[in-house]
């Protein structure tokens, strides 16, 4: 299999201004990673000029994600937070165009956050216009959308792979693609195997994380089973180890992801422990796959 394997930047760092993002890619590039996800919550103050400079300079891939808020909710019925929304999303598809990214993923077709009822049939249809306009924006610059499937405390839109695949297809844009999340699919899936399946004409986009948000290995995901559907799947997209720590993620970022204890001190370590741990499944996989 070749995909490229990537880490996202909340490994390394809370804060992205431009000492924090070449020391994020450096540490990235030492860990052994091919790319590293940019958490672009903020486009409108990120340096993408500068970050261009450090990713020509050090020779890396990069994409990003970002998490739409109560303001920018793409899936409200309100008409002033839709249009909040759309902004954000074409100032990270232009920020991402500066910096070369071909993925803009997450929480992306609505608000990250604990919602107290089901979305409404009115902001899942803003939502879904939304998307088809940004999918075609950003197609035209080369980027594709990866939608996120999240756990029913963070979204009250797609929970599952299944629910995914409904979405993408009435989206009807063949730029939106479906983002799986090992963490997520381990709280709201029957297993890790066949969400796969289920997901592998539209999956453009893989994050791997562990049950607890840890170390790979040392919690309960069945990554056996998952990496086996993706090599079953012949899937060739990026797949990027995201973990999150209180210690060095953003208190926001923290607080909205319930990341009230720290399970690891030594971010590099922690890293290089993922990509091998990456690596090695794929290399099991592939090899049971070409006998």
């Amino acid at each position: 299999m070749t995909n490229i394997i990537g880490c996202h930047g909340s490994v390394w760092s809370g804060t992205f201004d431009a000492l924090a993002f070449r020391k994020a890619v450096e540490r990235t590039i030492a860990a052994g990673f091919d790319l590293i996800e940019v958490p672009l919550f903020d486009p409108y103050s990120f340096d993408a000029t500068r970050a261009r400079q450090v990713i020509e300079e050090v020779g890396i891939a990069v994409n990003a994600s970002l998490g739409l808020t109560g303001s920018t909710d793409i899936s409200s019925e309100h008409r002033e937070t839709v249009a909040a929304g759309e902004a954000l999303l074409n100032k990270a598809i232009e920020v991402l165009g500066v910096i070369g990214g071909r993925y803009l993923v997450g929480v992306i077709y609505g608000a990250l956050n604990k919602h107290r009822a089901p979305a409404s049939e009115d902001g899942r249809q803003n939502g879904l216009s939304v998307l088809r306009r940004v999918a075609a924006r950003a197609e035209d610059a080369g980027i594709k959308l990866g939608l996120e499937v999240v756990n029913r405390y963070e979204t009250n839109i797609i929970n599952t792979a299944k629910e995914a695949m409904a979405y993408v297809e009435e989206a009807d844009h063949t730029n939106v693609y479906v983002h799986l999340d090992t963490y997520h699919m381990n709280i709201e899936e029957p297993d890790m195997f066949s969400p796969v399946l289920r997901a592998a004409t539209r999956l453009g986009y893989v994050h791997i994380g562990e049950s607890h948000r840890g170390y790979l290995g040392s919690g309960s995901v069945d990554f056996d089973a998952f990496f086996r559907a993706l090599a079953l799947t012949s899937y060739d997209g990026p797949i990027v180890f995201e973990s999150f720590s209180s210690a060095v993620v953003d208190p926001a970022m923290s607080n909205l992801l319930a990341v009230w204890r720290n399970l690891w001190d030594d971010p590099c370590h922690l890293a290089s422990h993922a990509n091998q741990f990456i690596r090695n499944k794929l290399c099991a996989v592939d090899t049971i796959r070409s006998h």
